[in-house]
């Protein structure tokens, strides 16, 4: 009988592990809110070539993201280019 609960617990367990996992996940704000952001943020920004380019790859990779609808991503190709403009 122990055995037979102690199963019973682990898939109980496992199951509800693998659909926390398998849940999607939602940004607070829309990427393309934050992209909006962000770009204005830039237009403002006094950047270094070298930073530019870092902030443009991290762009080009958040509107991936973006248009993949895989908001959470996206963001924090966001954020990180947000804090190489200063924000």
């Amino acid at each position: 009988m122990r055995t037979l609960v102690a199963v019973s617990f682990v898939s109980v367990v496992a199951t509800a592990g693998l659909a926390a996992l398998s849940a999607p996940t939602y940004s607070a704000v829309p990427c393309e809110d934050m992209l909006k952001e962000m770009r204005s943020a830039r237009a403002g920004a006094k950047l270094s070539d070298t930073d530019m380019q870092k902030v443009d790859e991290l762009e080009a990779k958040a509107v991936e993201r973006c248009n993949a609808d895989d908001d959470m991503r996206s963001d924090k190709f966001i954020a990180e280019a947000m804090k190489v403009i200063g924000k």
